[in-house]
């Protein structure tokens, strides 16, 4: 009798996690409130694009071309200065649930006075192909599909803007990926012009919203049950044996050493109770120097840019021209091609 009775707690426990694991990886493709949107994003102009994730999956996406300061702002902004590069764009990466149109709605119209923006619905999102969500694990390649989009229409410098899982996934992709600053190794001259890939873009820095260290922070302090975060750790387990790969490899403390190369926007929300600012500065401390780690008063999770949209649009937007400046000055250094024959000078042909 008494086995029995400690063995139902345990197989609630298995159910529990089963069912949260199929939840993880199940994210709803639209929210219920995206049904109002159409006429926001239409408004926005620009034009739908369909592409392919690096291992084959179709995804759909929304480009936005980039808007001159100065016209948006009605010719008296601060923006004036600033000129968009067309080399330059911004990839804008959604959270877990959900197509990317809320995200270009509201971040669209001032991200697109840096540079243009290509929205992209992950996985299992939006009019994308099905496919689970894993937290970064296999967006990666959405990320890298995206980004051979960009290049192969002339794109040379990319910054990465994203919110909890978008976030999540942009720190993932620098550190799967790399920045994209060296040469492929393996790319052959000799071969026909159109065998060769067109150059990937340089990730010149990324600004992430909500992201928490570990996966477990994010999806347990969701949840009302005793020992949350190691159910949740249970959940994750159980998702990875059925993509088979585990989700937590790609979590930002883990892989917040390999992001030392690229500048970093941490944003957190002081009233954020999914990924709490103590947990933000344990993340930034790990990420190191090169991090700028913002907290915005009275921000929930993923409402920065709600709770104070003038301050965020001020802070994201110098920080990514900060790194597409700094991008620019260095392009002569960075990923060209060098010759041992080149001119005196360093100079090459045609330059």
């Amino acid at each position: 009798m008494l086995g029995g009775i400690l063995a139902l707690p345990a197989a609630l426990v298995r159910l529990a996690v089963g069912r949260g694991a199929t939840r993880l990886l199940d994210a709803p493709r639209v929210m219920p409130e995206e049904g109002a949107l159409g006429p926001a994003v239409d408004a926005l102009g620009g034009e739908v694009v369909r592409l392919r994730s690096r291992d084959g999956l179709r995804l759909a996406g929304r480009w936005l071309p980039a808007e001159h300061p100065a016209a948006a702002s009605g010719g008296n902004g601060s923006d004036e200065t600033w000129r968009p590069d067309p080399h330059e764009a911004i990839l804008l990466l959604h959270g877990w649930s959900g197509s990317i149109a809320p995200d270009l709605v509201e971040y669209g119209p001032f991200l697109r006075r840096t540079a243009g923006v290509l929205g992209l619905d992950f996985r299992g999102h939006g009019d994308s192909d099905p496919g689970a969500t894993t937290f970064g694990l296999h967006e990666v390649e959405d990320v890298a599909g995206a980004l051979a989009w960009l290049g192969e229409r002339g794109t040379t410098r990319v910054a990465l803007v994203g919110t909890s899982m978008g976030g999540i996934t942009a720190l993932a992709a620098i550190a799967v990926l790399g920045d994209g600053s060296l040469p492929s190794a393996d790319l052959d001259p000799f071969a026909p012009a159109h065998d060769v890939e067109a150059p990937r873009p340089r990730i010149v820095g990324a600004a992430v919203d909500s992201v928490p260290p570990e996966l477990t922070v994010g999806v347990g302090n969701r949840m009302r049950v005793p020992f949350r975060k190691f159910v949740a750790g249970r959940m994750f387990e159980a998702a990875g044996r059925r993509v088979g790969g585990d989700m937590r490899a790609t979590e930002p403390i883990r892989i917040a050493g390999l992001l030392e190369s690229v500048p970093i926007l941490l944003i957190h929300g002081a009233a954020d109770r999914t990924v709490p600012p103590a947990d933000g500065r344990r993340l930034a401390a790990a990420i190191g120097p090169r991090v700028d780690h913002w907290i915005v008063p009275d921000a929930p999770h993923s409402a920065a840019h709600a709770t104070d949209p003038a301050a965020y649009e001020v802070r994201v937007g110098a920080f990514l021209r900060r790194a597409f400046a700094d991008a620019r000055s260095d392009a002569h250094i960075i990923g060209r091609p060098v010759f041992e024959d080149a001119p005196a000078g360093g100079g090459l042909e045609g330059d």
